[in-house]
């Protein structure tokens, strides 16, 4: 239990420093459920997905948010939070984290 919530807390600090307060009001706004984030995802054109904030406590989303880190730092081109990764994989890993 107290790792779980050790690595809730880790994706939350991460998340924090991701997103500005800018980005947080414009979340706000838009069409996202309370429970939900809106990441950006793809090369070239990226598509908008809205997850379940839960997504963010797995290990392998969290290294989705560590490579997002290490390439766009806290300056993502989409006003977002931008995933690095290809459409397909993120599919695959949602997918993945839906049935857990």
């Amino acid at each position: 239990m107290g790792i779980q919530l050790m690595g809730l807390a880790h994706a939350k600090q991460k998340l924090q420093r991701t997103l500005s307060g800018r980005i947080g009001n414009a979340l706000a706004t838009s069409n996202v459920p309370k429970g939900h984030i809106a990441v950006y995802v793809g090369e070239g054109n990226r598509k908008r997905f809205v997850i379940p904030i839960s997504y963010l406590n797995h290990p392998l989303f969290q290294d989705l948010l560590n490579r997002a880190e290490e390439e766009f730092g806290f300056n993502h081109p989409m006003g977002g939070l931008t995933i690095p990764c290809t459409e397909e994989y993120f599919i695959s890993l949602t997918t993945l984290l839906n049935c857990s």
